[in-house]
């Protein structure tokens, strides 16, 4: 069951620069948890000390938020998208 995991530009200094890459996994969770075994540099920027996202890091299953999910435990289907974005701050 192939997903794909779309990098954000800010976070492509983790993953070799790569923008897309695919993984296996039954859930958000097991996908990231592959995608920080294969780019341990990422973890920091994904996961807080507790192993939790970060507050600043959405992750989309598809157009879905997985906070409006069942978080990390929302299931995976071949074919699926999980859409990492950082928040932006600014403006006046």
């Amino acid at each position: 069951m192939a997903v794909t995991v779309l990098i954000p530009t800010t976070l492509r200094a983790y993953t070799d620069r790569k923008s897309e890459i695919d993984f296996e996994g039954a859930t958000v969770g097991e996908v990231l948890q592959k995608l920080v075994a294969a780019y341990p540099d990422s973890k920091k920027s994904l996961f807080d000390e507790d192993g939790k996202p970060r507050s600043f890091v959405n992750v989309f299953l598809g157009e879905t938020n997985v906070k409006n999910l069942k978080g990390l435990d929302s299931e995976t289907r071949d074919g699926d998208t999980i859409m990492l974005i950082p928040a932006i701050a600014g403006g006046r």
